[in-house]
Parts: C-alpha cells; structure tokens; sequence
C-alpha cells in the first residue's frame, strides 16, 4: 500500500498518527491515500530522516524496513511510501 506522509524532523520523541482515510463509497476515494504525520528525532541531512521515517513506519505497520520504501518526496516534507506486505 502507499500512503503519504508528512515528515516532522528534530522532534523530542518519535511517533506515527495517521492524519486521515479516504472515504469508502466516494467515486475519488481510489485516488486518495491514507495520510500520516510522522515526527523523528533526525535533522534532514544526508537522508538521515527519510531513513529515520523508514524505520518508525516499519514499527508501526509491524514490518522489516526492507518492506518500506520511499517513492517520491526525498527532499520534500511531505512524501509517498511504499509499505510491502
């Protein structure tokens, strides 16, 4: 599945909260994907906090970090993943 995320670097603690969920029923509803904020305690340098992100979206979805991938948005704030089952 894809979701989007919206990265939050230097945070005092790490954590994931989905911010929200397409709408079942709703003809764009296929288009629209799960959004989540993520906080990490990583400064985004060197990719460090797209790696950070990676591993807590691993935590969360109860996956390896190999099975989460970053497809778009490596210098963005906001960033599509990839998470494999």
């Amino acid at each position: 599945m894809r979701i989007v995320v919206k990265a939050k670097t230097r945070a005092k603690e790490e954590k994931v909260e989905r911010i929200s969920q397409p709408t079942l029923g709703l003809d764009d509803s296929q288009n629209k994907m799960i959004e989540y904020k993520v906080w990490v305690k990583e400064a985004p340098v060197d990719g460090k906090a797209n790696e950070a992100i990676a591993k807590a979206l691993a935590k969360y979805f109860d996956v390896s970090k190999s099975q989460v991938s970053l497809v778009s948005g490596a210098t963005s704030k906001n960033k599509v993943f990839e998470i494999n089952d």
